[in-house]
């Protein structure tokens, strides 16, 4: 669409921020929008997606702005960073409402002062609540918590024609049929812009200690993840790093102290080596650097065969009992003939970063699901004319 497409109707003027970057210094995935905007509420939102006619993509604090392939066209770049306030927090409740623009990291330490967490642990520092939504972003503490479905129980989103919809309260839009939080979670906001979200809250843990064992090749690391996932023991998290020089098996607990000491003996054991430290490694929850990085899903037992099929010179971590890795590949990967490798165990590869100037040439998802029907009818219902992240989805919706 041209730039004439992204005007708003009637004339109106948008809610924009003096201190927003100018276009020209703002991409997404390498594509420049013609406009960019930061409202800071979901009317705004709402009348901006009422009267504008061109393509949408909305954005945080663009952290994981290369998780998903370019838009096919980006008239208005909507910065959802302006919504940035913690609507409730009900501590009793273990509950808390906020709006998209909230930094993780803000939330965080508003909450610990309360003894509480929201127990998800993606590691870009930066990231808001809305872009973890979109981009379904976790960490090594999803084998306890859970993922953002999992932890998210209520979700205010604009659709592409304006109407605010709420599930989990109030609802004005009738939604039924659908989960909104399930459906928007790793939507990169290709269904609509979440504004609001409610989240389930833990308690902080009052003790915390590790298990490092290093690890020489697939084979061991495989083997130690399945006596962890056979095991009665209730683990934080079971990271792993891996390269060519070999990795490191990682166990984390997160419990009352007596339970911590106890649990981490019994780990040595189960183990048969390793050593007690009292934090993880400095490359906990970090995903690695490259030029070309990966996400793979695949059935957990699958791991040692799954790290076997990644190229010479392939490194990165991998959440052991969960069966989800990050892997910094050669550039010169041969995509199809990984995802066929890893097909069997029910595996994925998805591009996180690419080289610049090869995304947009890249198959980034990989082979479409039998469910893709099914996907594109839903992106019909909610986004009809297709102008909210067009192409970013699965198959180019």
């Amino acid at each position: 669409m041209g730039a004439s497409q992204g005007t708003v109707r009637g004339g109106g003027e948008r809610p924009a921020r003096g201190d927003e970057p100018a276009p020209e210094a703002v991409t997404v995935a390498g594509v420049r929008p013609t406009e960019v905007v930061r409202p800071s509420s979901a009317g705004e939102i709402a009348d901006i997606l009422r009267t504008t006619t061109g393509t949408v993509v909305a954005v945080g604090a663009g952290t994981k702005t290369g998780w998903a392939p370019p838009p096919g066209s980006c008239d208005l770049l909507l910065r959802t960073t302006g919504l940035n306030r913690i609507v409730e927090h009900a501590p009793g409740d273990l509950v808390v409402v906020t709006e998209a623009g909230v930094p993780l990291a803000d939330l965080r330490r508003a909450l610990a002062e309360h003894g509480q967490m929201l127990a998800l642990d993606p590691p870009e520092p930066d990231a808001t609540i809305g872009g973890i939504i979109g981009a379904n972003a976790s960490g090594p503490r999803r084998l306890r918590y859970g993922t953002v479905r999992d932890l998210l129980i209520g979700v205010t989103v604009v659709l592409a024609d304006g109407t605010i919809a709420r599930s989990g309260g109030k609802v004005v839009k009738n939604v039924a049929g659908y989960d909104l939080g399930k459906l928007y979670t790793g939507a990169h906001g290709g269904l609509g812009v979440v504004v609001s979200a409610t989240w389930r809250l833990h308690p902080l843990p009052k003790a915390s200690g590790a298990v490092r064992v290093p690890v020489g090749d697939a084979a061991e690391a495989g083997r130690l993840a399945a006596l962890m996932a056979r095991s009665t023991l209730t683990p934080s998290a079971v990271e792993l790093r891996f390269g060519p020089s070999g990795g490191e098996f990682v166990v984390l607990f997160e419990s009352i102290e007596e339970s911590v000491e106890a649990q981490s003996r019994a780990t040595l054991a189960l183990l048969g080596a390793g050593t007690r430290e009292p934090a993880p490694p400095p490359w906990f929850g970090r995903r690695p650097d490259g030029t070309l990085v990966l996400r793979l899903a695949f059935e957990p037992y699958a791991l040692p065969r799954v790290l076997d099929a990644l190229p010479p010179g392939a490194s990165g971590t991998a959440s052991a009992c969960t069966g989800v890795a990050y892997a910094a590949v050669p550039e010169d990967t041969d995509l199809a003939a990984l995802r066929a490798a890893i097909r069997p165990y029910d595996g994925s590869a998805v591009v996180l970063a690419a080289p610049e100037g090869a995304r947009a040439t890249l198959d980034h998802w990989g082979p479409v699901p039998d469910s893709f029907g099914l996907m594109t009818r839903v992106k019909d219902q909610f986004d009809p004319r297709r102008r909210l992240s067009p192409g970013r989805l699965l198959g180019g919706l």
